[in-house]
């Protein structure tokens, strides 16, 4: 089954083109790591797929369907994730939150409201957070948290933008090792959205590699290629391998190393931004 298909897609921000000519197809159970440079596109084709951007031109499919807002199929964590520290909010009533997203306040659930919550955080290892203030937690625990947001409703499809930011190496290791968990014992379709590929290396299946305004699906042995990333650079690119490990290089400068700077609306070199935690019924416009 596809669960998500580009056919011929176009799109524009602000009058600029950002993708043109995107033709993929996803598969059910899919692990699909989305690459790219800084502002090259990910967001935007993540807000596609959600509804959010309709394309100028060509079809988005979502099981079946022509992408609309307030899917809830899909399960959506947008990039940035920021919690006020003066926020007294527990890690139950963090996850609460997005069970109805109709109402204003501190959610009050019934029973079955309740359970939902409970299953979600059982899924994510989070049960002995449900209590302690968000104030208190690492960053690895809060991301727990937001996995168990995005499982509420239970989606088949996740777009996960760059869950592993700002995070140490040990935490990422624990959030794709995670998520990859999830993707096999639910049977969920996952588009993970990442700076860097080495973290992905063992749990994707394919590769989604955009830049240049096109994108590039296949393994990693098709897609990190000198020749097509040169293309999608849109400048000469070096791939390196070493001790397992892949390296991106435009002369002396590893295009993973960039830095972090305003987004798909920005220019080349911005990275790309979407500022509310989303899922189903309650993405939002950035």
């Amino acid at each position: 089954m596809i669960v998500l298909a580009f056919r011929d897609v176009e799109i524009a921000l602000g009058g600029r083109t950002v993708l043109e000519g995107v033709n993929l197809a996803i598969g059910q159970g899919e692990f699909i790591g989305l690459l790219g440079g800084n502002g090259a596109g990910k967001t935007t084709l993540l807000r596609a797929a959600l509804g959010l951007i309709p394309p100028r031109r060509g079809a988005i499919e979502v099981l079946g369907k022509a992408a609309s807002r307030g899917n809830p199929a899909i399960g959506y964590m947008p990039q940035s994730r920021a919690v006020p520290a003066n926020l007294r909010l527990s890690g139950h009533d963090f996850v609460a939150g997005v069970v109805d997203g109709a109402r204003w306040g501190l959610p009050l659930l019934g029973s079955e409201g309740r359970r939902e919550v409970d299953r979600v955080l059982e899924l994510v290892a989070a049960s002995a957070l449900a209590h302690r203030p968000l104030a208190e937690l690492s960053g690895g625990e809060r991301q727990r948290l937001l996995l168990a947001q995005v499982l509420v409703g239970s989606p088949k499809l996740l777009l996960l933008d760059e869950p592993l930011m700002s995070l140490d190496p040990s935490h990422q290791a624990g959030v794709v090792e995670l998520v990859a968990s999830l993707q096999r014992s639910l049977g969920l379709t996952v588009l993970f959205s990442a700076h860097e590929l080495n973290p992905l290396l063992g749990v994707m299946n394919r590769v989604l590699f955009v830049g240049n305004r096109q994108a590039a699906l296949g393994t990693v042995d098709e897609v990190i290629t000198e020749p097509v990333l040169s293309r999608l650079y849109g400048t000469r690119i070096e791939v390196v391998r070493l001790g397992g490990r892949i390296f991106v290089m435009a002369g002396a400068q590893d295009m993973a190393r960039d830095t972090h700077g305003c987004g798909d609306h920005g220019h080349a070199h911005g990275q790309e931004h979407s500022h509310e935690h989303s899922h189903g019924d309650h993405a939002a416009d950035a």
